[in-house]
This record gives structure tokens, sequence and C-alpha cells, in this order.
């Protein structure tokens, strides 16, 4: 199976690794606090983004929170969307691990080896979760890029992360974004009051918030349950914004949108001998699958079966076609072995699953992501100040 892949065709969208990405948003936070990062021209990115210079820079992430789908229900969220001031892309796959290593490195998934929700571990061949970090091992070896917030806070920014306390030391946080004082906070309400604190003085913020994409994964995006996080989320940006001291900006961004996926054409690959034949694991997320081959088959074979299988339904491809498409930027020689033999990205709202190795509650999830539709790459960009 040769060829470039046809992404357009398909309705998917390759992501802007050269142009506005959410992986600039960092650097070109520091550069409006006059900060300068070896190896990334925050200068660019800060005109790109048409950041304002600033005394303190307070970098909201509201997990979930689409362009599309803060467009669609904009009415429930009057001062977000009146906010948004740009939309950027997400890198691939569209999932919180990958684009929170593309936020807190600056790189896409090639270089930090954030290839999904699950990666198969090439130490031990088991799944590697990437958010709850069982069987990844240690961060520092996973992920190898050096992270934004600890190269800001060795240049002397005072840098403060808010998130549930759950978050604080664990194998994520480590990898993606280590660096300045992690303070644990039980609600959004909670973590605005700390922003409002930490911007009196100099400095970075980061606040991130999840109850957004919890929404959507049990009830769909389009449900009353979301509406009310997207509801919360635009009153506590907008106590936020009417706190900000002279000097302070507030940035808010997400990490993917989302589909809603009852009902939509679904396949399990326990079930499908079509799709199991020579597959030895499968790992990433239901709308984008990494397919390891069993050692000796061709990988080519498996993409052309899953391909006749899938039909319209998924853009499938080879390891080495899906890098020649740039979707995982510059792929280090370390993360090769994490990115499937076979990958596949499903187009509309299908999803494949895999039974022998998913959980029940993780397969009937009403909303999902990590493929390339508009809905899932492209988050807003909201500046305050």
């Amino acid at each position: 199976m040769t060829g470039p892949l046809n992404l357009a065709g398909a309705g998917l969208v390759a992501p802007d690794l050269g142009g506005a990405h959410l992986g600039q948003l960092i650097p070109a936070a520091l550069d409006a606090l006059g900060i300068e990062v070896p190896g990334f021209d925050g200068v660019r990115a800060r005109e790109l983004l048409d950041l304002p210079k600033a005394r303190h820079v307070v970098v909201v992430l509201l997990d979930g929170l689409g362009h599309y789908q803060l467009d669609e229900r904009k009415g429930h969220a009057p001062f977000l969307r009146g906010a948004e001031s740009a939309i950027l892309s997400a890198a691939f796959p569209t999932t919180t691990a990958t684009s929170l290593a593309l936020l807190g490195t600056g790189r896409a998934s090639g270089r930090t080896g954030m290839t999904g929700y699950t990666a198969r571990n090439p130490e031990t061949g088991e799944l590697a979760n990437l958010v709850t970090w069982d069987n990844a091992g240690d961060p520092d070896q996973w992920q190898r890029e050096p992270r934004l917030m600890g190269a800001a806070t060795a240049a002397g920014v005072n840098v403060v992360t808010l998130g549930k306390k759950r978050f604080h030391g664990s194998g994520l946080t480590r990898a993606v974004l280590e660096g300045g004082t992690f303070i644990g906070v039980d609600s959004l309400a909670a973590g605005v009051d700390a922003a409002i604190e930490a911007e009196r003085n100099p400095g970075m913020t980061y606040l991130y918030w999840s109850e957004i994409d919890a929404a959507g994964h049990a009830h769909g995006w389009q449900s009353d349950a979301w509406v009310a996080a997207l509801e919360e989320a635009d009153a506590q940006i907008a106590r936020l914004a009417n706190a900000l001291a002279p000097g302070a900006a507030v940035l808010v961004t997400a990490d993917h949108g989302m589909v809603d996926v009852a009902g939509a054409p679904r396949w399990d690959v326990a079930q499908e001998p079509t799709l199991a034949s020579g597959v030895e694991l499968i790992a990433g997320e239901p709308r984008a699958l990494h397919v390891h081959t069993e050692p000796g088959v061709d990988a080519g074979v498996v993409a052309a079966r899953w391909e006749d299988f899938l039909g319209e339904h998924a853009v499938v491809g080879t390891r080495e076609q899906w890098i020649q498409a740039g979707v995982f930027g510059e792929v280090s020689q370390h993360v090769i072995d994490r990115i499937g033999d076979v990958v596949v990205a499903m187009t509309g709202r299908s999803i494949v699953v895999d039974s022998r190795t998913q959980t029940p509650a993780s397969m009937s999830l009403a909303g999902m992501h990590g493929s390339l539709t508009p809905d899932e790459l492209f988050v807003p960009l909201l500046t305050i100040s």
C-alpha cells in the first residue's frame, strides 16, 4: 500500500504545524513576558497569535471545548464566544495527552512520543495509558523534549500551575508540564480564585479544567450536561477577566473538540476476523487507532484489508504513509515504534473499538475525539487583556 493519503477527500484536515497551533501558545506567552526560549521563535509566535505584551499571563485550558462546539452553542457562552480572537490547530491524534504535550513542549507527537490515549510501550509490548500513566514507565524516558514550564522557571519566571489535586506529580504532569509551583484546586471557581491571586504578581499561571470534556464523554457535546459545563466555564472566565489587574492578560484555549458517536457506525476488532487477522495489538482510541501487526506480517496487506473493510468510514495507511503526511510532525527515532504499523483515522462519527483490551465504559462513551475532522482538530483562542 503506497502513495499519499487522501485526507481532504475524506473530510479530514492535516494539522497546521507550521502555523497557528496549540504549541505556539506558551512561547508566545513567554515572549509577551519578555522571555526568550531557546529553540523557539517567540516573537513570531506572539505576532502570529496577536498577543499583547504583558506583566502576567494566565493560560486557561478548557478540556474538550472545540471551536465548532463553542460556535454552535455560543448563545450559552456569550463571554467566551465574544472574546474569541483566533482558531488554533491541535495535532494528531486530537486527544488530551497529545495536546497537553504540544502545549507543554511546543512539539508534536512525533517528537514527544505522546501518540494517543494509549500507546504500545516498545520496552514491554504492553499498552501504556498516557493519561493515567499506567505501564508508561519513567516520564523522562517516555517524553524527552524540554518542558516549556521548566524553561520559564529556569529563566526566572514565577510559574503557577492550577489543576485538580490528583494531577499533582502525576506521570502526565511530570512528562509535559513540569516546572513551577503546582496548586491543587477542587473546582473551576477555586482555580479562578487562585489565578486572580497569582496574577497580582509578574509571571505566568496555567489553569486546566476537565469538566466540559467529561460531560461530553458521558452525555455527548450536544447534551444539557455539556451546555451546563460550558455555562459554568463562561461565567468563571468572565469573572477572571473582570478581576484582571493592569498589565495582565488571559489566554483561553482547549486541547481538542469532540464528535457525538451514539448511534454511529461501530466495529469491534474482537468480533471482526477481517480486522483482527495479523494484528497483535490495538492502541490509540476508537477515533484514531494504532494497529500493531504480528511479527512477519506485511503492514501494507493489513492496511489494505482494513481500508477495504471500513471504506468511506476511515482513512487507513501504513506508518510510513502517515509520517509522510506530516500529521505527527518531525518523528524522533525513539518514537517510531510507538506509532502503529498501520494507522487509522475515522471519518464522520464512526468508531472502531477492541473489547479485548478496552473497558465497556470506555467503549460506550457518548462523545469521543482523536481523529482529524474539523470538529475535533480546531480549538478556540480567546485573548483578554
